[in-house]
């Protein structure tokens, strides 16, 4: 019998698009993908297709969306001094991939990368970068958003150094293409394979909002089609439900108050699990980083001890006495 649980499983599973087309052959989610060439057994047989095209599109411009587009673009001699997974060496050694676009919904100042991964990509020995310059200008809302944000000022700033020193490409190298201002509308099929992607419909969007609140993509209406063979969705995790357990579908987490799980938030009462706690993704959602969590986790545990105090529930100590015993008899802590 446990005086207290913390639920702290995260988030394995992907959100959907929810857009027609999305389930032809050819599209998987970006973790799908990562798990296949870092050797997760559960994607140990994904095959993707790196044979096929020319060109992979990439939903979302996040970390995640950089280090796939890294490892469908960085040249296969880096790759082999790494720990990738041998399978996937062997496929990529093989592909046929020479673009790769990365698409955002809104500008270059609110891309959800970091600038570490960002220099990373950009680093990649004769990779060509093509950025629209018009992309790149800034509105008064931007502007704030930078003055507010030292990782968007930085990220930006990369972004507009690789405008001013692009080149041409030449026959066969390899290109990352930014599309900003973008969304995704609908999958559509190949000509001539059938049940298979041939391409990805895009909506041009506008941002809507002002430096008092968080600028929105919303479409124009303006549509354009990217030949590809491969997409993959980098458009955040979820979390999955236990039977059994609260759970927000809407929110994909579960519900809670600084860590305490709520018995059911959908109702508006405040009534608690007993001795029900959560941390990570599945507290808040899944998002942040190392440090993020690590915050996170300190909260519920924070709130874990409060709660033991009050209650004034005795948490048992080993003893140097009894640490000794275990000890002489070759225990090792």
């Amino acid at each position: 019998m446990y005086n207290g649980v913390v639920l702290a499983y995260g988030a394995e599973s992907d959100r959907s698009l929810s857009i027609p087309g999305e389930e032809l052959a050819d599209i998987y989610a970006a973790r799908e993908f990562v798990w296949w060439y870092n050797g997760h057994p559960d994607c140990r047989n994904l095959a993707p297709d790196l044979k096929s095209s020319d060109t992979a599109v990439i939903l979302g411009q996040g970390n995640v969306a950089l280090d796939v587009a890294r490892i469908l673009l960085r040249p296969t001699a880096e790759l082999a001094r790494t720990d990738i997974a041998s399978h996937a060496l062997a496929a990529l050694e093989e592909s046929t991939i020479r673009k790769v676009y990365l698409v955002g919904r809104r500008g270059p100042v609110q891309a959800a990368c970091t600038a570490k991964e960002l220099r990373e990509i950009l680093g990649i020995k004769d990779l060509v970068i093509h950025i629209k310059q018009a992309d790149l200008v800034t509105t008064p809302a931007d502007e704030i958003e930078m003055k507010n944000n030292r990782i968007r000022r930085r990220v930006y700033e990369l972004l507009s150094k690789v405008v001013t020193t692009g080149h041409a490409p030449v026959p066969g190298q390899r290109e990352l293409h930014f599309v900003f201002f973008h969304k995704p509308d609908r999958f559509l099929e190949s000509d001539d394979r059938s049940g298979r992607l041939g391409s990805v419909r895009l909506e041009k969007t506008t941002l809507k909002g002002d430096e008092s609140m968080k600028q929105v993509a919303v479409g124009t209406g303006v549509y354009e089609d990217i030949s590809c063979g491969l997409a993959l969705k980098s458009i955040g995790y979820k979390s999955v439900a236990i039977d059994g357990l609260p759970f927000d579908n809407y929110k994909g987490i579960v519900p809670n108050l600084g860590g305490r799980v709520l018995a059911n938030a959908s109702q508006g009462d405040m009534q608690y699990e007993t001795g029900l706690y959560v941390c990570g993704w599945l507290k808040r959602g899944p998002t942040g980083i190392i440090a993020t969590n690590l915050y996170c986790a300190e909260e519920t545990v924070r709130l874990i001890n409060f709660r033991f105090r009050k209650n004034k529930i005795i948490i048992t100590i080993i003893t140097e006495s009894l640490l000794m015993y275990f000890q002489s008899r070759e225990y090792l802590f």
